[in-house]
């Protein structure tokens, strides 16, 4: 089979892909993540999704290459991650009460022959009305000040929720593996005939 690479540094997508006993290696990506002007949510995952499999396929020209990249939103706004205490009581005050999509940006790139897949999957996780003094318990209890939207949905996270909506619940964490089975199939690699 060919060399199977995560692009992507997060331990929680390696994680996921893990889930489905293929080898595979881990590097990770170095690329400019700036929304282009007029982009899109949906459009920014797709491009970084699919820039990040571009970006390893230079140094892996023979490698099959999976990009993701996540965005949460409320309205028309993206949450990015909040880096500290401060912004993320801001964002999770707002998420209060409010449905946050999370969009998933996929891509697999086969560099042999150049063939890119790409799709971007929705997850919409609805926010129970939180009070100020929930919010600062979660967030001194999890710290989830690198996650986009402030909270870890496979940690405690999942307190803050009074539904989720969506077709595969890994793609809350980062990678929607049913959707990546279908693309991996598509290249000839049948994920239940390899673990026979």
């Amino acid at each position: 089979m060919q060399q199977l690479i995560l692009g992507s540094s997060s331990p929680f997508r390696a994680e996921l892909l893990e889930k489905l006993n293929l080898s595979f290696t881990q590097v990770s990506p170095d690329i400019d993540e700036t929304p282009a002007a007029g982009e899109s949510p949906t459009q920014l995952v797709k491009r970084l999704a699919s820039s990040k499999a571009l970006e390893i396929a230079k140094t892996h020209p023979e490698a099959l290459i999976i990009g993701s990249d996540q965005v949460a939103v409320i309205g028309k706004d993206i949450l990015g991650k909040p880096g500290n205490h401060q912004n993320a009581m801001a964002q999770l005050k707002r998420a209060s009460g409010q449905d946050v999509t999370f969009l998933t940006g996929l891509a697999l790139y086969n560099a042999k022959n150049q063939h890119m897949q790409s799709t971007v999957e929705p997850f919409t996780v609805h926010f129970r009305k939180l009070s100020e003094s929930q919010i600062d318990f979660y967030l001194k209890k999890e710290q989830p000040y690198q996650c986009a939207g402030s909270f870890k949905s496979e940690g405690f996270g999942i307190s803050l929720f009074s539904k989720l909506v969506g077709d595969d619940p890994n793609t809350l964490i980062g990678l929607p593996l049913i959707r990546l089975i279908d693309m991996l199939d598509h290249e000839h690699i049948d994920v239940l005939q390899l673990n026979h």
